[in-house]
């Protein structure tokens, strides 16, 4: 709610992901702000949308807000109960959990449902679920940074029987930071089979040596693109743009040099 969305929305960004969203074990959903001065907020449960509707307003305005450059929004989550819940009450549209996500979807205008899962890997579960999301009408997407045969064993079974016009998987956010450091986008694309996104992260006061300028942003997305051609680049921004004094256009300006 104290996030700068106008600049977001006015800086060359066609793509935001909210970090992040968690469910509970009873599949009421959770959002976790990061955002200093902000709350956590119950945002679904009894398959009905209890979040507010200034949460939601501002939710929704990223992709209706008259000269936005945002027409996709998803939200990122972890895989915490996902298992546990595809087992019983399991993903039938009378459970809680796909009410609770399909009354998520209506009240903020979501187009997909990020996997930031970095401890579980559970294929079967995961695929059920993300199945059950596609389903209420989302796109799945990733977000690895390691252990790239689960993401291969999810994406083959999410997938599986679907034309490329209708892949429920549609888009892998590679951490190439922290612990992805290291991750070629190029190889995890031959790995993964289909294009990726490698993500940076802008400067930050949380890990430093982590950090990437806009410039150097450039110069590396700049030069993976050249390597093999990708689906896009973007960054992680636990709210360090704003905290840190730093320019969403000037980071988004870099995204659209390299993919006008």
């Amino acid at each position: 709610m104290k996030s700068n969305t106008e600049a977001l929305m006015t800086s060359g960004f066609n793509s935001v992901i909210m970090f992040g969203v968690g469910i509970l074990d009873n599949g009421d959903i959770m959002y976790y702000s990061n955002t200093p001065g902000s709350s956590d907020v119950l945002v679904a449960s009894g398959g009905s949308y209890v979040g507010g509707a200034d949460l939601a307003a501002k939710v929704q305005s990223f992709k209706t807000t008259s000269g936005t450059g945002i027409n996709r929004v998803e939200i990122s989550m972890n895989s915490q109960h996902v298992s546990d819940l595809m087992s019983n009450p399991g993903p039938g549209s009378d459970t809680p959990l796909y009410r609770n996500f399909a009354a998520l979807k209506e009240a903020w205008g979501l187009d997909a449902v990020n996997n930031d899962d970095e401890s579980i890997y559970d294929v079967g579960s995961t695929a059920k679920f993300a199945k059950m999301l596609g389903e209420i009408g989302y796109k799945y997407t990733i977000a690895p940074y390691t252990f790239a045969s689960f993401w291969v064993s999810l994406k083959n079974e999410v997938n599986d029987g679907l034309a490329d016009d209708e892949l429920l998987l549609d888009r892998a956010y590679l951490q190439c930071y922290d612990g992805g450091a290291g991750n070629n986008p190029g190889s995890w694309q031959s790995t993964l089979g289909m294009k990726v996104v490698p993500l940076l992260w802008v400067t930050n006061d949380s890990k430093p040596s982590q950090g990437t300028t806009a410039s150097q942003a450039q110069s590396r997305f700049s030069g993976w693109q050249a390597q093999s051609s990708l689906a896009g680049g973007g960054y992680w921004n636990d709210y360090d743009i704003e905290k840190m004094g730093l320019s969403y256009t000037e980071y988004g300006n870099v995204l659209k040099s390299v993919w006008p």
